[in-house]
């Protein structure tokens, strides 16, 4: 049997409560130690989002200063640029007005020497008039004497007046025959230079000139470290991978990048603004740079290529062939860009061509790839004409076009009338004003040879050397150089000039043989 327990009405009265009370206190202290963990953990999390919003902030602020600068300096790039091609502009047009100004002197001049011209020929035909009238009455008094004198009959008188008309006619013949021949000589030099000063004025080209340096423009000095890198290791990439020499120096905000290689030279330097603009300057990025900037380049070479192809107006030309002709912007002779002188040759080679009936489109073509050999020569041995005619007849040009790039230096009897345009439109670009540059030292020695030669041979007096060395004038002893021995002297002195000597062009000598008598009246 079970036992009943009995529990005391008061106890259980008392009890109840208690526990109610004990219940209320453990739960209000599990209730506050919940609170507290719940709030420590509200606090970490806004301590972590406060710290992940700071680390935000400060990246975009990072992000944009990087944004402000790169835009700074694009802004900055333009602004050059511009005002470098306002320059350029303001300087074009001055050159314009320049030659308008000239032109319309050379007009003025014409037509005064025009005017001139047409009232010498007035007095000439005065003169002329006169002397027919002097010779009629000479031949008259002639008869008469003759016939009184010698008592000739009227036939015998005839035929001795005959025979003497017809000596002087003879001697009137000679003297008319040389005048015609220089005349006509004359005239066709005169045509000859109107075709090529046509063709020089037709063509209005700018003046290209180039350095073996380019200066970069920095934003601030600090950049020059980050170009340097620590022990140089940047810089020795940079040339590394461009293959021209990074001088920093004392030049403030600037840098300048040294070869002799045009294209290497643009390579570096679109390699060293692309670095600095984006700010990340390490070796393994400079190499990214160079090859991504050299291909661009490339790509650009080819489209300059077709560009100029359009230009000039030529078909069916090898990709090869166009590549290469983009190439020569960057090649220069003498100061010269030779991408500039080639489309200048054929202008002035189609131009001429126009005037002699010849084909045009050969006549551009042939001139445009003359110097296509300028555009590896330095890559491989050997000279450009035999270069470029080697390479347009491994792509397939005419043999025409590779005879002209092999000969158009030559100094020969050439009966392909392609050749000497070539040569002629060759030598106008690359003779006209400013168009190449040449050293003082140059200059001297050219004129100190053109003076030594004459000085060489026997009669010569005096000798000087005029027109920038294109002509030299030669003053001769009259008592021991005579009108033939001039003739001779002149053609010698001409023949010894063109086998010791190079030079662009042409040399005109003149030789001057002069005799004075003097008499005093007393």
């Amino acid at each position: 049997m079970r036992e009943v327990i009995a529990i005391n009405p008061i106890i259980f009265v008392i009890g109840i409560p208690f526990f109610v009370f004990l219940g209320y206190m453990w739960r209000r202290q599990l209730g506050e130690r919940t609170f507290q963990s719940a709030e420590k953990r509200a606090r970490e999390i806004i301590q972590d989002a406060e710290k992940v919003i700071l680390e935000k902030k400060r990246e975009a602020d990072i992000e944009s200063k990087e944004t402000l600068y790169r835009l700074r300096n694009e802004f900055e790039r333009e602004s050059r640029n511009k005002r470098k091609e306002i320059q350029f502009q303001e300087k074009r047009m001055q050159q314009r007005e320049l030659n308008i100004e000239r032109k319309s002197e050379i007009l003025d001049k014409k037509e005064a020497e025009i005017s001139a011209k047409e009232k010498n020929m007035e007095a000439r035909n005065s003169d002329l008039k006169n002397r027919e009238n002097e010779y009629a009455s000479l031949i008259e008094e002639f008869k008469k004497k003759l016939a009184q004198v010698a008592g000739l009959t009227p036939e015998d008188a005839k035929g001795q007046l005959l025979k003497f008309m017809e000596d002087e006619a003879r001697k009137e013949f000679v003297t008319v025959y040389r005048r015609l021949e220089e005349e006509t000589v004359k005239q066709a030099d005169e045509k000859a230079r109107e075709i090529i000063l046509t063709a020089m004025q037709r063509l209005a080209s700018d003046e290209v000139s180039e350095n073996v340096v380019s200066v970069v423009s920095l934003p601030n000095e600090e950049i020059k470290g980050r170009i340097i890198g620590r022990e140089g290791r940047n810089i020795k990439a940079f040339e590394k991978a461009t293959g021209v020499d990074l001088i920093v120096d004392d030049t403030p905000e600037a840098v300048t990048l040294s070869s002799f290689s045009l294209y290497r030279r643009e390579v570096a330097r679109l390699t060293l603004e692309k670095l600095i603009a984006d700010g990340r300057i390490h070796p393994g990025r400079i190499e990214d740079v160079a090859e991504k900037v050299e291909s661009k380049l490339e790509e650009e070479i080819v489209e300059e290529g077709k560009n100029t192809i359009f230009e000039v107006g030529v078909e069916n030309i090898h990709p090869e062939i166009v590549k290469l002709i983009g190439k020569l912007k960057y090649r220069t002779s003498f100061g010269q860009n030779a991408l500039q002188h080639t489309k200048e040759s054929a202008f002035f080679a189609g131009m001429i061509a126009s005037e002699l009936g010849l084909d045009v489109k050969l006549a551009k073509r042939v001139a445009l790839l003359h110097d296509i050999g300028k555009a590896i020569d330095q890559e491989v041995e050997g000279a450009h004409p035999e270069i470029g005619a080697e390479l347009l007849r491994k792509y397939g040009e005419p043999e025409v076009v590779v005879n002209v790039a092999l000969s158009h230096h030559r100094d020969m009897d050439i009966n392909d009338p392609y050749t000497v345009l070539a040569q002629i439109a060759d030598t106008i670009s690359a003779t006209r004003p400013g168009a190449r540059r040449d050293t003082l030292e140059k200059y001297i020695r050219r004129i100190e040879d053109l003076e030594k030669i004459a000085y060489e041979f026997k009669g010569v007096e005096d000798a000087f050397a005029v027109s920038a060395g294109r002509e030299i004038r030669v003053i001769v002893k009259p008592d021991k150089i005579s009108d033939v021995d001039a003739k001779n002297l002149v053609r010698d002195i001409a023949r010894k000039i063109e086998s010791s000597m190079e030079y662009i062009g042409q040399v005109k000598v003149t030789v001057i043989r002069e005799t004075r008598e003097t008499e005093f009246a007393k």
